[in-house]
């Protein structure tokens, strides 16, 4: 065990259990809304970061409304997110199983989505439509490629769980979530992808020296076809996360 492992595994643990500590009197005190559950998961997600030794840049403005699409390299991109904005995910049904975590995202208004039932996709397209509409400063957050990647490539996005921003003539923003380690070694490194086993890659990730995530906003539009919004926020997030790999070199 390095002892920079065992650094960011302590501070990892102790912020866990601060955070359960905090999340425990919020629910004594009574309902927060849902403006206020995002900023909560923001500011424990910024802990997070820190415990973890990850850097954060950001490049544009982080989106206040509407929909953003990301593309998905690992579960360390919903913390990046979170710290960067308050936002509500959209994320996988199993997540909402996970050991607090899972608890944390509820109360932080994650919508969970199983991705092999129709049903499931159509519940939650209602969701996020009521989400969209509500009276406060929060987006929601879409990883359409519907899985992580090891980021060679930026996986073609689907677009149904797109049409709830179409539909209601919201703004959409593209976000490129890219991860840079200082010694060279490759961002695959930390992707979290295929059947690797989450507990195993936490652990590779505490060991893994310095290295920073990268977040590029682009300009909010407009679409009114989901079709069309998918292809074109795909088009632009692979050219922000081509041209933040140019500029490396």
């Amino acid at each position: 065990m390095t002892l920079r492992r065992f650094r960011r595994a302590v501070a990892l643990a102790f912020a866990i259990i601060i955070s359960i500590v905090r999340f425990w009197l919020l629910r004594l005190r009574g309902p927060r809304t849902l403006e206020r559950r995002a900023i909560w998961v923001q500011e424990r997600a910024q802990k997070f970061l820190k415990c973890l030794g990850i850097t954060s840049t950001i490049e544009g403005d982080p989106a206040t409304d509407g929909l953003v699409v990301a593309n998905h390299l690992s579960y360390l991109d919903i913390v990046v997110i979170s710290a960067a904005m308050p936002c509500f995910f959209v994320a996988k049904m199993e997540i909402g199983g996970w050991p607090f975590f899972g608890r944390a995202a509820r109360s932080g208004g994650t919508i969970f989505v199983n991705r092999g039932s129709r049903e499931s996709a159509l519940s939650v397209a209602m969701q996020m439509k009521e989400r969209l509409q509500l009276p406060i400063r929060v987006p929601v957050l879409l990883f359409p490629e519907g899985t992580s990647t090891d980021g060679s490539e930026v996986l073609r996005f689907h677009s149904r769980l797109i049409d709830p921003a179409t539909s209601l003539g919201v703004p959409i923003t593209a976000a490129a979530i890219r991860y840079k380690i200082h010694d060279g070694t490759p961002e695959r490194e930390l992707c979290w992808y295929g059947d690797e086993n989450f507990v195993n890659h936490l652990w590779k990730v505490l060991g893994v020296g310095g290295f920073e995530a990268e977040v590029q906003f682009g300009a909010p539009r407009i679409y009114t076809d989901r079709r069309a919004a998918a292809d074109a926020t795909h088009a632009e997030i692979a050219a922000m996360r081509e041209q933040s790999a140019l500029v490396e070199q």
